[in-house]
């Protein structure tokens, strides 16, 4: 009996996976997970390990529920999820509110999109950003960010100099910023397996910093931990970010420049989460400005200078005019929009499939 084997194109193969990549960022992310331990014990070790649970609990259950899967945590997704939202809170912060907030990333950041890699906005910023709507009180309490009973280390002296022990190892902000060290060997390590590209996190921090020269006037208050954590692990989502090389540039510059616009006009705290959250939603049009010349075809970079300075001006609109909605306290309008539009999308995608589902059923017969 003769043996016929089809193969399809493009005919790439390479021995990777989706678990594959979500390890390598786990294990990029673990040495800052331990310098949490460090500072202040087994109190922010709980914290991450209820932001990761809940958020594999949400994802078991939910996509059970919505897509007949139960095996969809065992990519380590929900894993990153919860690890990365726990990296943007402070330690101190009650248990039950991460718990909701790592529940929220997954489901309203990824589920309600269609699951892994569908997501429009980062799930994990998404996720705090309902933690300050729905614990507003909890979330600007001074009393979550440090509690002097607990400290385990407040300083390691290893290198003899007082600055490069700091960015080695300080026990201030939020969990994910103790180790400016290991943050950038976390992403020298991602950047060798070829996980991330250098293009977001490269265009980010040369904005942002010629940013804080020309506007060196001003009283610029930054965590450079906040920073880094934002530019290699959170900007750096391969769902919710632009996809080409130049749109890439373009993106992470563009977050540097929102977030300096957000600080500048006095957003302390969310300026990172702000500006890359409002890209997430410009990603999109970016990667229609920067996509790729058709072969054979004339490139019009006329067209394409005003398509790009159109995008820009609309982010550079949409910022101040979020900045002005944190100012009236209106953000939690935002988020409940965004939960009402959630909701509604899921819904309509599911009743176009049932509509497809019909509608082959009725062809076939």
């Amino acid at each position: 009996m003769q043996y016929n084997k089809t193969i399809y194109a493009p005919f790439v193969r390479k021995d990777d996976s989706t678990s594959k990549v979500m390890t390598d960022v786990i294990l990029a992310l673990l040495p800052c997970v331990v310098m949490s331990y460090l500072a202040f014990g087994y109190v922010p070790l709980m914290v991450v390990l209820v932001a990761v649970g809940s958020a594999l609990v949400t994802e078991f259950i939910f996509s059970a529920i919505f897509f007949k899967q139960t095996d969809s945590v065992s990519d380590g997704s929900a894993i990153i999820t919860g690890l990365l939202l726990a990296f943007t809170i402070a330690p101190f912060t009650p248990l039950h509110v991460v718990a909701f907030g790592g529940a929220m990333a997954v489901l309203f950041g990824k589920l309600l999109w269609g699951g892994l890699g569908r997501n429009i906005f980062n799930p994990a910023l998404v996720g705090r950003e309902f933690m300050t709507v729905f614990f507003p009180v909890v979330m600007t309490s001074r009393t979550i960010w440090y509690d002097k009973t607990a400290v385990n280390l407040q300083e390691i002296n290893i290198f003899g100099d007082n600055f490069f022990n700091e960015l080695f190892f300080r026990a201030s902000g939020a969990i994910g910023e103790y180790s400016i060290f290991f943050l950038v060997l976390g992403g020298l390590f991602l950047l060798l397996k070829r996980r991330i590209s250098w293009h977001i996190p490269f265009a980010l921090l040369v904005a942002f910093t010629a940013l804080l020269f020309i506007f060196s006037g001003y009283n610029i208050q930054f965590s450079l931990g906040g920073l880094l954590l934002g530019a290699i692990f959170m900007a750096t989502d391969m769902p919710s970010s632009a996809s080409t090389s130049n749109g890439k540039l373009y993106y992470g510059a563009m977050i540097g420049v929102v977030a300096v616009i957000c600080i500048l006009n006095d957003v302390r705290y969310e300026y990172m989460s702000y500006s890359i959250l409002l890209l997430n939603a410009f990603t999109k049009p970016i990667d229609w400005v920067f996509r790729p010349k058709v072969w054979g075809q004339k490139l019009d970079i006329m067209t394409r200078l005003w398509q790009a300075l159109s995008v820009t001006g609309g982010i550079v609109m949409v910022a101040f005019a979020v900045i002005y909605i944190h100012h009236l306290g209106g953000i939690m309008y935002l988020v409940f929009i965004y939960i009402a539009f959630c909701i509604v999308w899921f819904i309509a995608k599911e009743m176009r499939n049932i509509e497809v589902i019909l509608t082959f059923s009725n062809r076939k017969k």
